[in-house]
């Protein structure tokens, strides 16, 4: 025989039951009201190429075109870092890159001139410091146990100036040493739209592959980025080792053509 359940206890016995999941939902709003940080700091190897038009001496004398990927070879100061703060589903994420770098060529060649030994040499210096500075938004779109993925929307500065310089000498007398400088100052803003997140592996998902790309435009042509590699998770942060390529192609008539930078990338991370 089945006993009607009295309003009164019914509604004792829900009053309960919130009662009891009270904590549950104050602890979840306090988690997600709560700001949460990670501070990144890494080493980026990267190849540099590109293509810069460098002004002459002369107001109508041709430009002289370098590929940068030919002559650096020397990093003499570089300090990069990112930082990451985010509460509930929305945040704030920056990444700065400084690098100081240069470099030279030389080369020599000898050749006769009727019948007379020649000698020619040639020095060929290049001096790049570069800022490239991103600051945007994220929105958490997945976050899974095995997955979170953010989608990114902000901007991106670069700043760049490089300095050429250049000598040429001969063994003929009536031939002068010559040298000169040039140097190029740009800077530019472009919006910039993409994603990041971790795939994190195993049953303790102490691995994970760390991804990032994006893509934009504004006072350069097209900028785009990607990042990506493996890393693993302590309790304090966690380190990871990544590829990452950074490409502009710049709007023409621009004393900067093109750049790219792309290498291998170390660093540590620490969550707070």
């Amino acid at each position: 025989m089945k006993h009607p359940i009295n309003p009164r206890v019914a509604g004792c016995l829900i009053a309960l039951g919130l009662t009891g999941l009270t904590p549950v939902v104050a602890q979840a709003q306090t988690a997600a009201d709560k700001w949460q940080w990670e501070l990144a700091i890494y080493g980026w190897f990267p190849a540099i190429g590109g293509s810069t038009a460098f002004p002459s001496n002369g107001s109508s004398g041709p430009n002289i075109d370098v590929s940068a990927q030919d002559v650096i070879n020397a990093l003499k100061m570089v300090f990069m870092g990112e930082v990451e703060a985010r509460k509930g589903q929305w945040g704030v994420w920056s990444d700065l890159v400084y690098a100081n770098l240069g470099g030279s060529k030389d080369g020599s060649r000898d050749f006769t001139v009727d019948g007379q030994p020649v000698g020619a040499s040639a020095n060929l210096g290049l001096d790049v410091k570069s800022t490239v500075w991103s600051l945007a938004g994220i929105y958490n779109l997945s976050a899974t146990p095995e997955n979170t993925t953010d989608l990114l929307f902000g901007a991106r500065m670069l700043n760049m100036k490089q300095t050429l310089n250049w000598s040429l000498a001969s063994s003929i007398p009536e031939l002068p040493t010559r040298s000169g400088q040039a140097s190029v100052d740009a800077t530019d803003w472009d919006a910039i739209i993409g994603v990041k997140g971790r795939y994190y592996l195993g049953a303790e998902r102490k691995w994970f592959l760390p991804y990032y790309a994006d893509i934009g435009t504004g006072q350069s042509k097209l900028t785009w980025q990607i990042n990506a590699g493996v890393g693993y998770k302590f309790d304090w942060g966690s380190v990871f080792a990544t590829y990452r390529y950074l490409d502009y192609q710049f709007k023409s008539g621009n004393a900067l053509q093109s750049m790219n930078m792309n290498g291998a990338l170390l660093g540590v991370a620490f969550q707070f």
